[in-house]
């Protein structure tokens, strides 16, 4: 297969997608109103609520749903062959995630931007709303312990990306007083982000960073651990324009320089795809391709915590309720370009079959190696650049969208914590302080409680983040598809795509209890039943509703 051919497929495919079935998701089944007075400006404090320029807030909604799982999902799911990976990722970019990310902003919006988790319990049942913030809670509490622990092994593997990547944050600082003050026009600021960036990464070669081996008591992973919880705690308290904006922002505009130069380098080399369309030839051990495929490949096809970034950071900062096309949808399909690359970069991007096959030789052996290894391969092709200086770009690349997505994470889960202190009437946990430490807190308890001294608990619990992911983003599906149907409108494209996915996720979990069952994992076969009987009870409650809410649009 050619490489050029799969790439031109992909990104015509998703612009057609963001060019005509978003328009008509937009007009026809949410109608974004222009006069809509949004959240931002109706709750506007300058910390959370800040009306935001579109662009500016899709590089936020972008980077924080991207994160290094649009990367890893697809790299290891080519294992399978690219064929499967290709199709699901264009299949879920165009007609799931799309209408996903921007239902969940629109529905937001529309309850004075309040969390998904928050909005069931107004539109189903309260207990609904229990359970559903549970699952929302413990999603987060796996995103944050896990990437902690992708990003301090990537600064200890490559120890030339930390000072890029601690350097954004010095850049961002300095844009976000420029664009929240409005002294310098959008355009020529991010010129200059972007050059400071890059030149940034350019000095991290010359500079490599590394801590010591052993620090009281806690090895150089953990130490990096303890730094980036310490900077995340910090990051959620700060106004948004501060640092999360213009961080994401910039971030946003070097991925796309970032995809840019992979097919810019795939359009030059033209490199030929090794993998096979569909691997006949699986090594022991690998999991069959349904339903697992639809739970591997998450981000960059579909992902629950897209709603909880939608609802949670980006509603509160929308200007304009159209803007949310752009900055939900686009997004989702930047993603997808993202998970594109990754399958071309970890097909395409060895010499021979065998040295893929190499490579391949167990489930778990894809992943960010084969992404910078293989996407390092196809630029030095293409034109020339030397390996090294593309496996730095692109361990950059990984580490900073895995940062931002940690940034908002923590800021989303101390929302949830604010949310039940709310709920509950507890006074303390609605201030921004505690409900911070409470958050972090469980992340380094995770972290260190079950990981030892390591800090890589969060690793413990992530084989069930897939299918957690995917039963979010259904129940998420289920309740746009609530307010749909209450509002009169046809909402088949929001629930067709919602019964597919939550059937093969049920199926995914299922499959995994057994395999717990068989290792004599009894507390994630615990943990799993748990979440399975939650979604469940979840789908029960707002499936009452929705037939409710049917018979009584048409008694």
């Amino acid at each position: 297969m050619n490489a050029i051919a799969l790439m031109l497929i992909g990104l015509g495919a998703f612009a057609l997608g963001y060019l005509f079935y978003s328009r008509f998701i937009a007009g026809r089944i949410y109608r974004l109103d222009p006069e809509f007075r949004t959240p931002a400006h109706e709750l506007r404090d300058d910390i959370d609520y800040v009306p935001t320029n579109r662009f500016v807030l899709w590089g936020h909604h972008f980077t924080s749903v991207a994160g290094a799982a649009p990367i890893v999902g697809p790299a290891i799911a080519v294992i399978w062959g690219w064929g499967p990976a290709f199709a699901w990722v264009i299949v879920g970019t165009i007609f799931i995630a799309g209408v996903h990310d921007l239902g969940a902003i629109w529905a937001s919006v529309r309850h004075k931007a309040r969390s998904i988790g928050t909005l069931t319990g107004t539109l189903v049942s309260e207990r609904a709303r229990a359970l559903f913030m549970i699952v929302i809670f413990l999603l987060l509490l796996m995103v944050n312990a896990v990437f902690a622990v992708v990003i301090a092994q990537l600064f200890t593997r490559f120890p030339e990306s930390v000072v890029p990547a601690w350097a954004a944050i010095g850049v961002a600082l300095i844009l976000g007083q420029l664009i929240h003050r409005r002294v310098i026009g959008l355009a020529w600021l991010s010129v200059f982000g972007v050059i400071a960036l890059y030149a940034a990464i350019w000095l991290g070669q010359y500079v490599p960073v590394t801590l010591p081996d052993e620090f009281i008591g806690l090895g150089a992973n953990a130490q990096w651990i303890v730094v980036l919880f310490a900077y995340a705690a910090i990051a959620s308290l700060l106004p948004v324009w501060v640092l999360l904006q213009p961080r994401d922002y910039i971030n946003g505009l070097q991925l796309f320089i970032g995809l840019g130069l992979i097919f810019l380098a795939v359009a030059v080399a033209n490199p030929t795809v090794v993998a096979p369309l569909y691997n006949t030839n699986l090594p022991d051990g690998v999991p069959p391709l349904i339903p697992l495929l639809f739970v591997t490949i998450a981000c960059g096809a579909i992902s629950g915590f897209h709603g909880l970034v939608a609802s949670g950071t980006t509603s509160k900062q929308l200007d304009r309720e159209p803007d949310a096309r752009f900055v939900g949808y686009f997004g989702a399909v930047g993603e997808g370009c993202l998970a594109l690359a990754a399958i071309i970069a970890c097909t395409a991007g060895f010499a021979t079959l065998g040295e893929w096959e190499a490579l391949y030789s167990s489930f778990a052996a894809g992943g960010l190696d084969a992404f910078v290894g293989g996407g390092a391969t196809i630029m030095n092709a293409g034109y020339g650049l030397p390996v090294t200086v593309g496996t730095t770009l692109l361990a950059v690349m990984a580490v900073l969208f895995a940062a931002t997505t940690m940034d908002t994470g923590i800021r989303l889960q101390r929302y949830i914590v604010q949310e039940w202190g709310n709920i509950y009437r507890i006074d303390w946990l609605t201030r921004k302080g505690p409900a911070t430490a409470v958050a972090v807190g469980c992340c380094l308890g995770l972290a260190f409680g079950a990981g030892g001294t390591d800090g890589t608990g969060g690793l413990v619990i992530w084989p069930l983040f897939g299918t957690t992911n995917q039963l979010l983003a259904a129940l998420t599906l289920l309740v746009i598809s609530l307010m749909v149907v209450r509002l009169g409108r046809p909402p088949w494209f929001t629930l067709v795509p919602m019964l597919g996915l939550i059937l093969m996720t049920i199926a995914a979990l299922l499959y995994q209890l057994v395999d717990f069952y068989r290792q004599e994992n009894w507390f994630l076969a615990g943990m799993d039943a748990l979440i399975l009987v939650a979604a469940v009870f979840v789908a029960l409650e707002t499936g009452s509703a929705l037939l409710r809410s049917r018979r009584e649009r048409c008694s």
